[in-house]
């Protein structure tokens, strides 16, 4: 039982319905306020015209409204941008839009970034209509982070809070209407601050939310939700939408002892539950796991480690994403010499691996992989693992 009402931006048409219905309004009332607020991105009541006035009162008095107000911008050089954001309690979060890179090796760059579906085509394209520029958002669920990832800033200040559903849809809601002149938001992704599994029941409201055919209608192929590895949501997450939402999971080292140094929840789920867990999620045919490996220099990074990760995941239907580690002020660690990342790298595509190191995006504005932060967090220092 919920303690709270639900947040008007939070509920889904079957409940406009009910509460709707309650007061008299007609069926198809709850169709139209669903629509302004997850189709149109509208929030402010007064701006829905064709809904009684009485009604737009009492959206209103309800609390319908904006939930997150962007109060900076940074811009990258490499056209990535990362929004400071304030929620109505005073407490920010950040949310990263990434259009995709062009050149050479883009599709590779565009899997690597965005954990993309391996069946990404042209399905919107028209014949003689200019490119479209594709862009994938990171999304955060929590205020901070209770997960103490050695490489990741998210954490530095420990868990705040968690997000409403109507925050963590509102960062979409929001990072659509700031979309530019040609661009189209194709991919989001739950990578941002906080762990999404950690804060379940608001992650899967905010995926049927973007997913619902009434609002955004994201595919679930362009979804993707990221996770440090708790065992029980994977199996509640694959049981609850079917497999049909991308998973990625964070692992970042082949043995426990590594990887409980690096990331303090394998102590909870050691690398033979969480594999267990990988092997029972429900993908559809075609379709793999991603898995998010951050290189940290002289931690998880000898060729030796490859190995012991092309062994590990033998058998299981997954693509690799290397990331070299950004560098954050909470830590000592960093990224090994690219030689070193060839080298990981070339182990792995020998084994038969799909293997991409993800390019290194908004890092100039602390936007990259592991460098959101909780404003105004004091870093404490983390220094190498022994």
């Amino acid at each position: 039982m919920r303690s709270t009402p639900l947040h008007p931006v939070a509920r889904l048409p079957e409940e406009w319905s009910t509460s709707l219905a309650a007061r008299g309004e007609r069926s198809f009332t709850a169709k139209q306020v669903f629509h302004w607020i997850h189709r149109r991105g509208i929030l402010d009541p007064a701006a829905m015209t064709n809904l009684p006035a009485r009604l737009r009162e009492h959206l209103a008095a309800e609390g319908l409204g904006e939930v997150l107000t962007p109060e900076r911008v940074h811009r990258s050089e490499d056209g990535t941008r990362k929004l400071l954001l304030r929620l109505r309690d005073g407490a920010t979060i950040e949310t990263v839009l990434l259009p995709s890179v062009s050149g050479p090796g883009s599709q590779a760059q565009l899997d690597a970034d965005a954990a993309a579906a391996d069946d990404d085509e042209d399905d919107d394209a028209e014949a003689g209509a200019a490119p479209r520029v594709r862009v994938t958002q990171c999304i955060s669920t929590q205020v901070g982070c209770a997960m103490g990832c050695g490489f990741c800033a998210s954490g530095v200040a420990g868990l705040k809070r968690h997000l409403g559903a109507e925050e963590i849809a509102g960062q979409v809601l929001l990072g659509r209407a700031m979309l530019e002149e040609g661009e189209d938001l194709r991919n989001v992704v739950y990578m941002g601050m906080g762990e999404p599994l950690h804060n379940y029941e608001n992650t899967a409201r905010s995926l049927r939310l973007l997913t619902h055919p009434e609002g955004i209608n994201l595919s679930t192929r362009r979804v993707t939700v990221s996770t440090s590895g708790l065992v029980p949501e994977i199996a509640r997450l694959g049981a609850d939408f079917g497999g049909q939402i991308a998973l990625a999971i964070s692992l970042h080292a082949a043995d426990d002892e590594t990887r409980s140094a690096l990331m303090p929840i394998n102590r909870k789920y050691p690398l033979d539950e969480l594999l267990a867990a990988l092997r029972a999620y429900p993908l559809p045919r075609r379709r793999r796991i991603t898995i998010e490996y951050t290189l940290v220099a002289g931690q998880n990074d000898d060729p030796a480690e490859a190995r012991r990760l092309a062994k590990l995941l033998r058998g299981l239907p997954v693509k690799i994403n290397l990331i070299p580690m950004n560098p954050i002020e909470a830590s000592s660690l960093g990224p090994p010499a690219q030689e070193r990342v060839a080298a990981f790298q070339e182990v792995l595509t020998q084994a038969g691996y799909s293997c991409f190191v993800r390019r290194r995006r908004g890092d100039d504005v602390s936007a990259a992989c592991g460098q959101l932060v909780l404003l105004g967090a004091k870093p404490k220092v983390r220094r190498a693992l022994g």
